[in-house]
Order: structure tokens, then sequence, then C-alpha cells
């Protein structure tokens, strides 16, 4: 039947709209996991903190009843390479979602930008192309200590909380936006 946004709602006196509560809204499940398909993409480079994220992602799908069965992991070299796997995962329509991983450390030239904006770029031209979500947790940090509190330090695990953002899109694809 599809999906359509009605609005009953009025505009208030300042031309705001109406109550949310007039639409129709869809959001995805954390609770729905069980059975959604994975595929991970994780990046070599800097695996000091890319393993540790990939750790966080997977006891994140282990908490939410993800099997690891479902779950197919691909390493890269780097973060420059992790679009173009995720848009052949994507496509190959194995995967409810695509979880993208790695770790761009600012030094000390222009390289930096390149990257992480390349990174930045290919995951999301991976999820257009592909249909598929692909989830954008490549960290780009400053230096070795701000990547390291984001990857199980001070600062949580930033894995773990792409893992979850992989789930709730994996979860409204599968349950909600599959035409």
């Amino acid at each position: 039947s599809g999906f359509g946004i009605l609005w009953k709602g009025k505009e208030d006196e300042k031309g705001r709209l109406g109550s949310l509560a007039a639409v129709r809204q869809l959001t995805g499940s954390l609770t729905t996991a069980e059975g959604l398909r994975f595929g991970i993409v994780v990046a070599r480079f800097n695996d000091i903190v890319t393993k540790p994220l990939l750790e966080g992602a997977l006891d994140t799908f282990k908490k939410y009843s993800v099997k690891f069965e479902l779950v197919f992991v691909v390493w890269v070299p780097g973060s420059f390479e992790i679009g173009l796997v995720a848009e052949k995962l994507g496509k190959s329509r194995k995967y409810q979602a695509i979880l993208c991983i790695g770790a761009v450390i600012r030094g000390d030239t222009s390289h930096y930008d390149a990257v992480a904006n390349s990174a930045a770029s290919g995951v999301l031209s991976a999820s257009l192309n592909s249909g598929v979500p692909c989830i954008f947790g490549v960290l780009t940090c400053d230096d070795m200590e701000q990547a390291l509190n984001r990857s199980g330090g001070k600062s949580g695990n930033k894995g773990a909380e792409a893992a979850l953002t992989a789930i709730e899109m994996a979860s409204l694809f599968e349950h909600h936006l599959k035409f």
C-alpha cells in the first residue's frame, strides 16, 4: 500500500504547521533487528582505532539479537576504499544495511581533508546508488587521542552508535519502505 503523509492540522498564528500527531510518521525500530543482514566494511589503516570500533558494532548487534552468521565483514586498505566496497555490497541485495568503519586522523598536510571528504562522499554515493542504507561510521579526528577516546575510550564507542543507526535504518527500510 506504500505510505503517504497526510497533513490535517492548521497553521497557527505564526504560520507553523499543526501538530505532528496529525501526520503519518515512520521510524525504524531497535526491537526488530532479528533476521536482518548487515555488511560491515572496515578500513585496516589505523586499525588500533578501527578494530575497537568494529568490536563495539558487533557487541551492539549481539545485544539486539543480530546473529553473527547474518553479518559479513570486509576489510579494505583505508577509508578511501570504503565507498566502493559498500556500494558493491549494497547492490548485491544480500544486506539490509552496510556499516562503514574507518578512522581518518589529521596530519600536517591537506591529505586528511581529501581522504575524509572522499570517504564521506563515497559512503553517501554507495547509499544513493545501491538504495541500501550505508552508515557513516568513519571517525574524522584531529589526533590519535581523540580517535582512541571515540573508539571505546572516555567518549564512548562510535562503532556501537553507528551499529544502532544501521539497525534502525535497516528496520525502517525492511518494514516500512520496502516497495
